[in-house]
């Protein structure tokens, strides 16, 4: 492999905000918008990094494929250029060594100033960052939902309805009853109800046996899951756009914020099949209407967990992916859809939603 020599070194605290605009004040043409790095996966001075761990850099904008390679995006140990491929797609730049890397030992990633937007303008500043790996052979691990898993809406005091939605998965409610759960005009069976806005059962406290010991069961290992998300350290990102993460492309890793996370515009979830994120947001999520969660790269909607501590709100229309992991209560307004699981430890509202497990 031809390496280019790495000179002039970046500190990564430079890298978010490189956007910048260059412009004939004469020609009355916008702006034309540098393109910049939004995020990294690993993130800099990160440690612990898998030994598996493929290299990933979100930009802000699409890019030229044809101007990554591996002398734009290059991966060192010390002065030894590590072997890897390099791809390009859906505003995410890919290195995947060819080999597993070496445990307990810094790495340092580095994208040339050369590389390209979509129309012709270049980074123009290179990137460079680094970080370290334990010794584990695999990355992020999922959390466990447990027995959780067995319900795409899970609540302890109310799923309220307004019709007609369309649930794709069992819905439960524990320790609160059956009357609890409204508008879906339900169909008492033995130990669950149907509804023809369900497509499985719907499931409460007071139902015939086993479903009260299954429902606390599920509602336990809800509560596990979420404190399992909250507990994940080292995350690869703090406050990231200051929890503004409309039009981001958010590559796989952990993200934590101290405040509340707004979506008031289309992002990108960009990963492999096999990759996890977890959001850890310690205020509330409001994704606004009409807002589309767009999966790139054989992301997975049941490898992406929102851990929230305060209230979710999905806007009307808006488009939604993951497992929602929520302290209080999840909001699906008029029309919003949703593929992921709905777990809150308060309640969850719907409004003629379509909601499908992953």
């Amino acid at each position: 492999m031809k390496i280019t020599k790495l000179t002039t070194l970046l500190a990564f605290a430079a890298i978010v905000l490189l956007a910048g605009c260059n412009s004939d004040d004469d020609s009355g043409t916008d702006p034309i918008i540098n393109p910049s790095v939004e995020a990294t996966s690993p993130g800099d001075d990160v440690d612990n990094v898998s030994l598996d761990k493929v290299i990933s850099v979100g930009f802000n904008q699409e890019m030229d494929a044809t101007t990554f390679n591996d002398d734009t995006f290059v991966l060192m140990q010390g002065s030894t250029p590590i072997e890897g491929t390099v791809s390009y797609a859906d505003l995410t730049a890919t290195f995947k060594p060819n080999v597993a890397l070496t445990e307990n030992t810094t790495y340092t990633a580095t994208i040339s100033d050369t590389v390209k937007s979509m129309s012709g303008v270049a980074i123009g500043t290179e990137i460079e960052w680094t970080f370290t790996t334990g010794t584990n052979a695999t990355g992020l691990s999922k959390v466990d939902l447990g027995s959780a898993e067995n319900y795409v809406i899970l609540a302890k005091t109310a799923i309220n309805n307004s019709p007609t939605s369309e649930v794709t998965g069992d819905i439960g409610i524990s320790p609160a009853a059956t009357t609890f759960i409204t508008g879906f005009s339900l169909v008492d069976a033995t130990g669950y109800a149907t509804s023809s806005q369900i497509t499985g059962n719907a499931y409460a406290a007071d139902m015939a046996d086993p479903t009260p010991t299954n429902l606390t069961t599920a509602v336990e290992d809800m509560i596990l899951a979420y404190e399992d998300a909250a507990d994940r350290v080292n995350p690869d990102f703090n406050e990231l756009a200051t929890g503004n993460i409309g039009g981001k492309t958010l590559v796989s890793g952990v993200y934590k914020w101290t405040n509340t996370v707004t979506a008031p515009t289309n992002l990108v979830i960009s990963g492999s099949s096999t990759d996890v994120w977890i959001f850890q947001i310690s205020g509330d999520l409001t994704v606004s209407a009409g807002v589309n969660i767009i999966l790139s790269g054989g992301a997975k909607p049941e490898n992406i967990f929102w851990q929230v501590a305060g209230a979710v709100s999905l806007g009307t229309t808006s488009d939604f992916k993951g497992v929602v992991l929520c302290m209080t209560g999840i909001t699906l307004q008029t029309d919003a859809v949703f593929n992921g699981r709905a777990l809150a430890q308060t309640a969850v509202i719907l409004d003629s939603n379509k909601v499908t497990e992953p």
